[in-house]
C-alpha cells in the first residue's frame, strides 16, 4: 500500500478549484468599504446632532430604532424558526410515501442539503422586514409608552381620549405583526411537516396527521384565532375614527349592530381557539372546522349584512333623527380637535353704501391698511436691493409688523440671502470658502410707498441702515443656502468669506469676514474630513489646503429642514419669516403636534388644507403641510433659527397639549418654557398661517354648529378661488396678515383674514356673494414679554342668507368691468407697459365691507419690475380709483372717508425718498420726475373723459368741448413724458370718449 495515500488526502477531491487571494481580497476591501461608508454617514450624523447639542435625540431615536426592529424581528423570526424547527424535529423516522406521493422524496434529497440554511435564512428574511416595518413605527411606540392623559372621555366607550391617541395605535402595530407572524408559522408548518411526512394524503381520502404535527398545527391555529380575536375587539374602537358613515366615527348602524356584532364574534372566536386545544389533543379536526365556518358565517352576517340592512330599511328612512347623536359627536369632536371650538361668531349685515365719515371709528384701520404685496414686489426688492446677482430675495416676501419708535407698522421684509447658482466663477473654493452667506434683511413700509410706486424702505443697504436697531447681518442659515460652506479660521487669518462689494479706496473691491460662531461640525482633522468627504461625495473637503484646524462645515441649513430633523415629531410651518430679535436675525417658524385617531373626529388632509395661489406660484418660497391625514393638531410649539449659527431654539407654546407633553417627557430638555422667549422675540410671534388654513378649510362646515342643520348642508360654504389669477386655475385664495379691527373687538390688531362663499352652484357657477368672514388674532405679545390675551382668538362674521355681498370673484369683476377703470388701465399698459393686480384685501369696516386692491404697473425689458401706481377700491358697488389709497377711499365715501390712509400726502410729497438703489447708494425721487409727470397727466386725462361723459349726458357741448381739450393736453404731457406712447396716443383723439357715452362710465368709476 503506497503510504502517499493518507486517509485526509483521501477525502480531499483531486480536482477541487482555489480560490484566488485576490479575489478574496478584493471582496474583503468592498466590505470594509461600504461598512466604512455606512459608518460616516452615522459618524457625522452624530457630529451634528452634538453640535447642536441635541446627542440625547439622536441617542433616543436610534436606540428606539434598533429595539423596535429587535422586537419586530424577533415577534416574526422566532415563530417562524420554531415552527419550521419542531416540524423537522418531530418528523416521523420513515415516512411512506402513496402513489401520490412518488415525486415527494426526490424533493426531500434536494432540499436536505439547504435544510439548515433554510431553517435559520427563512426566518431571519422575514424578521428583517418586520424589522424594518416596526422600526418604522419607532414613533409610535414611544408615545405609548410615555402616553399623556386628555384628561376627557370619548362618548361611545367613556374610555379617555389618550387610549385611542397613544395606546390603541401600539396595540394595532402589535396585533399585526404577530397576526402575520402566527400566519406564517401556520404555513411554514403546514409545508414542513407535509415535506417529511407529518402530513400525508390517505390511501383512499382524507389526510393523516402524525400526532406531533396534529398538535404544533393545532395550537398555532389556536392562538392565531386568539389573536384574530383581539384583533377583532381592537377594530371596535377603530370604528371611533372609520370614514364611510353619515360622519366619521361610530354611527347609529355602528352602535345597535357592529360594534355588539363584534364583541360577540370576538368572544366566539376564543371558543373556537379552544376546540383547536381540543382538536390538538383528541385529534377530531372536524368539529373545529365546522365551527370556523359557523364563525366566518356569523361575522358576515352580523358584521356585514345585519348592519346593511338595518341602514337600509331602519336608518335611511329616518336618517336625521336616528344618527343626530351620532353627527353632533362628530361637530364637537372636530370643533374640539382642530381647536376651534370656542371660536367667537357675530351676526354682520354690512351696509353697501359708503357715506361720507364712515371710517372715521376705523381711522386706525384704515391708516394701517397694507398696499404692498408681498407677492409682486419681490422683483421690486431683487431690482433696487439685490446689489449683486450672487443675492436674492425669495418670490414671496414675509410680512411682520415692527414697532419703530412706539409706532406699530405692518411690514413686507425679506433676508437678502446668498443665490449659490448666480455665483460667476464656480470653482470649490469660491463655492466652499468664498461665497458663504447672505448679507442683511431688507424691510418695506406695508401701508406707504413713493410718489415713483416704489417701496418706502425702512430697512436697506449694505451695510445695512435704516430704522431698525445694529444686527448681525450675515445669514449663514437660510432658505437658498448651499448645501454646504466651510467656514471658520485661526485668530489673526486673512478673511476669505465675502460679506459685500465695496468702493472704499483702500479696499480691494470687496469686504470679507470670517465666520466666529459655533454653528457646525469641525473639520479641523483628517478623519472628519475624511467622513464628510464620503458624504458629500467631494473629495475636495478632503485634499484642500484652505481647511484649517478652526474650520467648521455648516449643511442642513435650510431653517424648516433643520428643525425637522431635530424635532421629527413635529410638522413644521411651510414658510418660515425673518425677524430681527435681540440683534440678530432669527427665522421664526410654528410646530405642529397631531393625531390620527382623536375619536370621532374628521380627518383633514394637510397638503389640501394648505395648498393655495401662493403655494403654487411660489414654491420654492412657500411649502404646504406633509401629505398626511390628522384629525387632531395644535400649534404646540414655537421655534426660532438663528440666522447666523444655526442654534434651533423651541418654546411650549401650548401648555395643555397632550401630545406635546407626551414628546417632552421622550425627549427631557429639548423644548423650552415660553417664559424663556424675550419680549422682543414675542413681539414677532404670529398665528400660524397653515393652522389657519386648516382652521378655515374645516370651517366652511363646522361653523355649523347644529346636527339637524350640518346634515341638511344647506348652510355650507366654499373658499374662493383666487381672483387675481386665471380662473381655470381653481387656486385658493390665500389669508392675509393685515392690522384689523373687527366690529367688536376693543382695537386694531395684527390679524390674519380669510372669506368664505356659497358652496352650493348655480346652474354650474358658483355663486360667489360673500356669507362669512373669518379673523385670527395674530399678535402674540408685545416687547415687555407680556403674551396678548386675545392671541389666537378666532372671530366669524356670518353675513345674513337673504342678501348679496360681493365676494372676492364678484369685487375683481366689478373692477375689471367699471368703464372709468378700465380707459385708466389702458392708458397705463401704453407703450407695452403691463399692469397687474396685487392682492386683493376684505375688510369689514365702515359698517360694511370693504375691498383694496394695489395696482401695478411694470415696464418691459428683463430688468422691469413692478412700481405701485394705482388702489382699487369697492364699497358695496361703489367703486374708487386713484393714485393712492387715500384718494380712492374719499371717492367712495363721499368725498371724505373721515380717515387717512397710510399714503395719504404721497401724491403731492415730491421729494420722497424712494430707498436706495443697486449698490447701497440712496436716490432721491424728485418731483419732475418722469413718472411723477406721466402719472400727473395720466390722471389728468382720467377726470377729462369724466367730464367729458358727465358734459355729454347733460348736453352742455361746450363743457363737453373744453374737457375735450383737457384731453387732448394731458395725452400731449403723458407722451412727453414717455416717448414710447407717441404710437398709441395717436389713436386717442376726441372721438373717442364721444362713442361711449352710452355706458354711463362716469357713474360707474366713483
Amino acid at each position: 500500500m503506497s503510504t502517499s495515500s493518507s486517509p485526509t488526502s483521501a477525502r480531499m477531491p483531486a480536482n477541487r478549484p482555489r480560490r484566488s487571494p485576490l479575489l478574496l481580497t478584493l471582496v474583503s476591501v468592498a466590505i470594509l468599504l461600504i461598512a466604512f461608508i455606512a459608518f460616516t454617514q452615522v459618524y457625522t450624523e452624530v457630529l451634528w446632532f452634538r453640535q447642536i447639542d441635541a446627542a440625547n435625540v439622536f441617542r433616543t431615536m436610534w436606540l428606539t430604532r434598533g429595539l423596535t426592529f429587535l422586537g419586530g424581528f424577533i415577534l416574526m423570526a422566532v415563530p417562524v424558526w420554531l415552527s419550521l424547527h419542531l416540524a423537522y424535529r418531530h418528523r416521523p423516522v420513515y415516512a411512506p410515501t402513496t402513489p401520490r406521493q412518488e415525486n415527494l422524496d426526490r424533493y426531500r434529497e434536494a432540499i436536505e442539503p439547504l435544510r439548515r440554511v433554510a431553517t435559520i435564512a427563512i426566518p431571519a428574511v422575514m424578521g428583517v422586514l418586520a424589522g424594518i416595518t416596526a422600526s418604522a413605527n419607532w414613533n409610535t411606540i414611544l408615545e405609548w409608552i410615555n402616553s399623556t392623559s386628555f384628561g376627557s372621555k370619548d362618548p361611545q366607550f367613556g374610555l379617555d381620549k389618550s387610549f385611542f391617541v397613544f395606546v390603541l395605535p401600539g396595540l394595532r402595530l402589535i396585533g399585526n405583526q404577530l397576526g402575520m407572524a402566527l400566519l406564517l408559522a401556520l404555513i411554514a408548518a403546514l409545508v414542513a411537516h407535509y415535506l417529511y411526512g407529518g402530513i400525508r394524503p390517505g390511501e383512499q381520502k382524507g389526510v393523516i396527521l402524525t400526532k406531533a404535527a396534529q398538535w404544533q398545527l393545532g395550537i398555532t391555529v389556536a392562538v392565531l384565532v386568539i389573536v384574530q380575536a383581539g384583533r377583532l375587539w381592537l377594530s371596535r374602537y377603530d370604528r371611533m375614527t372609520a370614514a364611510g358613515g353619515i360622519v366619521p366615527g361610530v354611527t347609529y348602524v355602528d352602535d345597535h349592530a357592529a360594534l355588539p356584532a363584534m364583541a360577540i364574534v370576538a368572544i366566539a372566536a376564543v371558543l373556537v381557539a379552544l376546540l383547536f386545544v381540543y382538536t390538538a389533543w383528541k385529534g377530531n379536526w372536524r368539529i373545529s372546522i365546522i365551527a370556523t365556518l359557523t364563525l366566518i358565517v356569523l361575522g358576515g352576517v352580523s358584521i356585514i349584512a345585519y348592519p346593511a340592512l338595518l341602514q337600509q330599511f331602519q336608518v335611511n328612512p329616518s336618517q336625521q333623527s336616528k344618527e343626530s347623536d351620532y353627527i353632533q359627536h362628530n361637530i364637537d369632536a372636530t370643533r374640539d380637535a382642530f381647536d376651534f371650538d370656542d371660536i367667537e361668531v357675530t351676526p354682520y349685515s354690512p351696509s353697501t353704501t359708503g357715506k361720507e365719515g364712515d371710517l372715521r371709528k376705523d381711522a386706525e384701520t384704515a391708516a394701517s391698511i397694507r398696499l404692498l404685496d408681498p407677492n409682486l414686489v419681490s422683483d421690486t426688492f431683487r431690482q433696487l436691493q439685490q446689489v449683486r446677482p450672487y443675492y436674492s430675495f425669495p418670490q414671496k416676501l414675509d410680512v411682520d409688523r415692527y414697532n419703530i419708535d412706539g409706532d406699530m407698522r405692518d411690514t413686507v421684509i425679506s433676508v437678502r440671502e446668498l443665490a449659490p447658482s448666480s455665483v460667476n466663477n464656480q470653482s470649490w473654493f469660491n463655492r466652499a470658502i468664498v461665497y458663504t452667506h447672505g448679507f442683511g434683511v431688507v424691510a418695506a413700509n406695508g401701508n406707504q410707498r413713493n410718489p415713483d410706486g416704489e417701496p418706502l424702505f425702512m430697512e436697506s443697504d449694505i451695510p445695512p441702515k435704516g430704522e431698525f436697531p445694529d444686527y448681525e447681518p450675515r445669514v449663514y442659515f437660510g432658505e437658498s443656502s448651499p448645501d454646504y460652506s466651510i467656514v471658520g479660521a485661526p485668530k489673526g487669518a486673512t478673511p476669505r468669506e465675502l460679506d459685500y462689494p465695496s468702493d472704499e479706496k483702500s479696499g480691494s473691491g470687496q469686504v470679507n469676514s470670517t465666520f466666529s460662531g459655533d454653528g457646525g461640525p469641525s473639520v479641523g482633522n483628517v478623519f472628519n474630513r475624511l467622513a464628510y468627504a464620503l458624504k458629500f461625495q467631494d473629495e475636495q473637503i478632503l485634499l484642500s489646503d484652505a481647511l484649517n484646524d478652526e474650520s467648521q462645515i455648516l449643511y442642513d441649513r435650510h431653517p424648516r429642514e433643520r428643525v425637522e430633523k431635530l424635532a421629527p415629531f413635529l410638522k413644521v410651518d411651510g414658510d418660515p419669516y425673518p425677524a430681527v430679535v435681540d440683534g440678530k436675525i432669527k427665522w421664526i417658524l410654528d410646530g405642529y403636534t397631531t393625531a390620527e385617531d382623536y375619536p370621532y373626529s374628521t380627518p383633514q388632509p394637510l397638503q389640501q388644507a394648505t395648498e393655495d395661489s401662493t403655494t403654487a406660484s411660489a414654491p420654492n418660497s412657500v411649502a404646504t403641510l406633509p401629505d398626511d391625514e390628522v384629525n387632531y393638531i395644535r400649534n404646540s410649539v414655537k421655534i426660532t433659527v438663528d440666522a447666523y449659527d444655526g442654534s434651533v431654539d423651541m418654546y411650549q407654546w401650548d401648555k395643555d397639549d397632550p401630545v406635546l407633553k407626551t414628546w417632552m417627557k421622550v425627549f427631557p430638555g429639548l423644548i423650552k418654557s415660553s417664559s424663556e422667549m424675550s419680549g422682543d422675540l414675542m413681539s414677532h410671534v404670529r398665528y400660524p398661517e397653515d393652522m389657519f388654513k386648516v382652521q378655515r378649510d374645516l370651517l366652511t362646515k363646522y361653523h355649523v354648529t347644529s346636527a339637524s342643520e350640518f346634515y341638511s348642508g344647506q348652510d355650507f360654504w366654499t373658499l374662493p378661488t383666487d381672483p387675481t389669477t386665471k380662473a381655470s386655475s381653481g387656486l385658493t385664495q390665500p389669508p392675509f396678515y393685515m392690522t384689523l379691527q373687527m366690529p367688536g373687538q376693543q382695537s386694531p390688531s395684527f390679524s390674519l383674514t380669510s372669506s368664505y362663499i356659497p358652496a352650493r352652484s348655480s346652474e354650474g357657477q358658483s355663486r360667489n356673494n360673500l356669507t362669512g368672514f373669518l379673523s385670527a388674532d395674530a399678535d402674540a405679545g408685545n416687547k415687555k414679554g407680556e403674551t396678548a390675551e386675545g392671541y389666537g382668538k378666532l372671530r366669524l362674521l356670518q353675513l345674513p342668507r337673504n342678501t348679496t355681498v360681493p365676494g372676492p370673484g364678484q369685487a375683481q369683476n366689478n373692477f375689471n368691468t367699471a368703464p372709468d377703470v378700465q380707459r385708466s388701465l389702458n392708458l397705463l399698459r401704453q407703450g407695452e407697459s403691463e399692469v397687474e393686480n396685487g392682492n386683493l384685501l376684505t375688510l369689514p369696516i365702515g359698517g360694511g365691507l370693504l375691498y383694496v386692491q394695489p395696482v401695478y404697473v411694470r415696464s418691459a425689458g428683463e430688468t422691469s419690475y413692478p412700481l405701485l401706481q394705482h388702489v382699487l377700491v369697492a364699497f358695496g358697488e361703489d367703486i374708487g380709483f386713484a393714485p393712492t389709497l387715500d384718494e380712492a377711499l374719499d371717492q367712495v365715501f363721499g368725498g371724505d372717508s373721515g380717515a387717512s390712509a397710510g399714503d395719504a400726502g404721497t401724491e403731492d410729497s415730491g421729494d420722497g425718498e424712494s430707498g436706495s438703489t443697486s449698490g447701497g447708494e440712496d436716490t432721491d425721487s424728485k418731483s419732475g420726475s418722469p413718472d411723477k409727470a406721466l402719472n400727473d397727466a395720466l390722471q389728468e386725462a382720467k377726470k377729462a373723459m369724466e367730464d367729458s361723459d358727465a358734459a355729454l349726458k347733460d348736453g352742455d357741448f361746450a363743457e363737453y368741448g373744453k374737457a375735450q381739450d383737457r384731453l387732448k393736453k394731458a395725452l400731449e404731457d403723458a407722451v412727453a413724458a414717455d416717448p414710447s406712447l407717441a404710437e398709441d396716443a395717436a389713436g386717442q383723439d376726441s372721438s373717442a370718449p364721444a362713442s361711449e357715452p352710452a355706458d354711463g362710465g362716469g357713474d360707474s368709476g366713483n
